[in-house]
């Protein structure tokens, strides 16, 4: 039946062909097999998916629904037949040109389809004749890079996020020059694309040691358009990134064993992950916690044994019977948890403690574990998506009800030198740092900065409206921000000058 159905096809279709002008930009819409041209061949891809069984499910089968549908069936068969005989196609979704677009074209048009293994692609980067924004590259010249997928559950969705590796550093939309960048597509946040945004300006505002910088752009990618992203920087160690002293793979000496380290309190288990019963002897699987160690990579034995041992006694020291005790205090920087922790209230982020919770630590025999920076509010104010009986946010992050399990944060959240620490820093922010109308206009300014984008983005993905989820945002931010300030705003003792965090 397959042969009868193509040998037909070709009849009809009479060998014509739709041509594309360059092979740059954004592919024709019907250019299934990526040619560059409408033809019989896509044609036959069509014919192809539909007698595999294919269906409409992410980008990468996105050029072969052809009318836009978000099915590969007969229609899309018919539609390009009547392409390649002169008919008009719709026209595919594409960027705004209000903000940089990033194009990106993979080895051999291949997808994406890995987090492990990187391909080789070419890219430029379009600044739209936009003032503040420098142009890098183009159709004619394009750069090298390697790219790959990332995340854990946002891989699932559709539009997914990546890893691209430059073959050379540049300061990307006017970010520090570098070669590691994260494309983040925020598929699973649907409050205007805030909840990063405003996670990220909270820990600059309460003045955390380092903020990733995140811009957004528009990206095409093998020539279709698939949305609004944000380009940021990755978390890892460098002068502009985590600053810690350099500590080579498989070290052996005593001495630089100590530091430095980056390391993530996880919620991805690997072969290479660092396993602590945190509360000695439980069943339950929350007390099963995970470390990923990021720098260094690749450890030697006494590396291993070195942070493995430290991370068991910060363990126990935090599971100190007697909440007097400071003994957890000789394993954590008490500012920068506090900090830490702060924003991630302020945000409901119940994910916090869970994964992509980063530390850091520096070399010496009497370092402390650093927390931040920041990264992950891709569970901000998720808690009412998760029970719906909730009316408001009058929970601390680490009480049910709770979607996840945070680790240390609800143990540490009992002892009184945390909780007047914690005090002191809210207090600061609060009075210093916070302006409910300041806030207000921040992202009233990243709405207005990315509209149009957005309103292309929804037509390439779904429609939301900007507007209401940045009205809900507001509400949710103000709400619990409220609830802390009736919480922590009237210590009975202030010390007016915090240690700082980055010492």
């Amino acid at each position: 039946m397959r042969n009868i159905v193509t040998t037909l096809i070709w009849l009809i279709a009479c060998m014509a062909t739709f041509h594309s002008s360059a092979q740059s930009g954004l592919r024709p819409r019907g250019d299934v097999n990526c040619d560059w041209e409408v033809n019989i061949a896509d044609v036959n891809a069509v014919v192809d998916s539909i007698f595999s069984g294919a269906r409409y499910h992410s980008f990468y089968s996105y050029a072969t629904d052809v009318n836009g549908d978000k099915e590969i069936n007969i229609t899309d068969v018919n539609m390009l037949i009547a392409a390649i005989q002169g008919s008009e196609l719709p026209p595919m979704p594409s960027y705004s040109g209000t903000m940089p677009v990033l194009f990106i074209n993979t080895e051999g048009y291949h997808d994406i389809v890995s987090k492990d293994e990187y391909i080789h692609a070419q890219w430029w980067l379009d600044n739209m004749g936009l003032e503040g924004y420098e142009s890098f590259g183009s159709p004619f010249e394009p750069l090298g890079m390697q790219i790959k997928g990332r995340g854990n559950y946002t891989w699932t969705m559709s539009k997914k996020p990546f890893r691209i590796k430059l073959d050379e550093k540049h300061p990307l939309l006017g970010m520090s020059s570098n070669r590691h960048y994260c494309l983040l597509a925020h598929a699973d946040d649907h409050y205007a694309k805030l909840m990063n945004t405003m996670g990220f300006e909270l820990s600059r505002r309460i003045g955390m040691a380092y903020t990733p910088d995140q811009k957004p752009v528009e990206v095409v990618l093998n020539g279709q358009y698939i949305g609004l992203y944000f380009l940021a920087e990755k978390v890892r160690e460098g002068k502009d990134r985590v600053n810690i002293e350099e500590q080579i793979d498989e070290e052996t000496d005593s001495l630089n064993i100590t530091g430095g380290w980056l390391l993530e309190i996880d919620n991805n288990d690997n072969a290479s992950a660092i396993h602590i019963d945190e509360r000695n002897g439980g069943l339950n699987w929350y007390d099963r916690m995970l470390i990923t160690h990021h720098y260094p990579e690749v450890l030697s034995s006494e590396q291993r044994d070195y942070i493995t041992q430290f991370l068991f006694q910060t363990n126990a020291a935090i599971y100190n019977g007697n909440k007097i005790s400071t003994e957890w205090e000789k394993y954590i920087d008490i500012d920068s948890l506090a900090c830490f922790y702060i924003v991630n209230e302020m945000m409901d982020e119940i994910e916090s403690f869970s994964g992509s919770c980063y530390m850091y630590k520096h070399k010496g025999e009497n370092t402390k574990l650093i927390f931040g920076p920041v990264w992950d509010f891709g569970n901000s104010f998720h808690r009412r998506g998760y029970y719906p009986q909730l009316t408001n946010f009058n929970y601390f992050i680490y009480q049910e009800p709770c979607f996840f399990y945070n680790h240390w944060i609800g143990e540490i959240a009992k002892y009184p030198h945390f909780q007047l620490v914690v005090r002191r820093h809210w207090r600061q922010f609060y009075e210093s740092g916070f302006n409910g109308l300041d806030i207000d206009a921040f992202i009233d300014n990243h709405v207005a900065s990315i509209r149009e984008a957005y309103l292309s983005d929804c037509k390439r993905w779904k429609y939301f409206d900007i507007n209401k989820e940045a009205a809900y945002f507001k509400y949710y931010l103000h709400s619990k921000i409220d609830w802390l300030q009736s919480q922590w705003g009237f210590p009975d003792h202030i010390d007016p000058d915090p240690k700082p965090i980055d010492r």
